[in-house]
Order: C-alpha cells, then sequence, then structure tokens
C-alpha cells in the first residue's frame, strides 16, 4: 500500500470542477450509493439480487445506474455465456477504493444518532 499525500481543503478555483463535487457527483444519488454500499459488502451481485435489495428502484433505473458506474470505471460486469446469460457486477479497484468514505459517513451517521 502507498503512503498518501496529505490532502487539505481549500476552495476551488472558479471555472475549475472541484473534486468533491466530482466525487458527489458520481456517488451522490440515493440508488448509486446503494449499489455501491451493496456492492461493498456482498462483492459481487447478479442483477436480481440487487433489485431485490434496494425496496422501490425500477429496473430501468438499476440498468442506468449500473451502466453509469461502469463507464466511470467503478464497477465491472461480467457476463456469462450461459442460457439465460448470467450477468455478475463488482467494483473495480477504483470502485473498492471508496470503502473508506462509505465508512466514515457511516460513522458520522452513528454519531448523530447517538447525539440524539
Amino acid at each position: 500500500m502507498h503512503v498518501q499525500e496529505p490532502i487539505e481543503l481549500t476552495k476551488g478555483i472558479p471555472g475549475e470542477p472541484c473534486p468533491i463535487a466530482q466525487t458527489l457527483d458520481l456517488i451522490g444519488t440515493k440508488w448509486t450509493f446503494l449499489i455501491i454500499r451493496d456492492l461493498l459488502i456482498e462483492g459481487t451481485l447478479r442483477f436480481s439480487q440487487l433489485l431485490k435489495s434496494m425496496k422501490g428502484i425500477s429496473p430501468k433505473t438499476l440498468s442506468l445506474r449500473l451502466k453509469e458506474l461502469e463507464d466511470n470505471g467503478l464497477l465491472e460486469r461480467k457476463v456469462y455465456p450461459e442460457v439465460p446469460p448470467r450477468v455478475e457486477y463488482s467494483l473495480t479497484e477504483k470502485g473498492k477504493r471508496l470503502e473508506g468514505i462509505f465508512i466514515e459517513l457511516k460513522r458520522f451517521g452513528l454519531e448523530l444518532k447517538a447525539d440524539h
């Protein structure tokens, strides 16, 4: 594991994309966040398993979110040549790097809950 350079919070430069905003654009929607969370926990899931674990998501929305994650290099889609075809989704190494962010969000959420 390589040592990461410390990063300090600074205001962005007008006209240049903010790295925090870019990350939130990528993972900030409700369904995308839950897809990543489930794949961080489970490792690999099929479409039907993801659909079942996310009450209220439509198959069309799930397909769109999975495609976005794949296009952004966070998710890998593996199709097995079976009848019917079996498709499995798992996070790429880039996607797995989000785990620390998710853990810190959970930690903050637990602290919020304890404060009430």
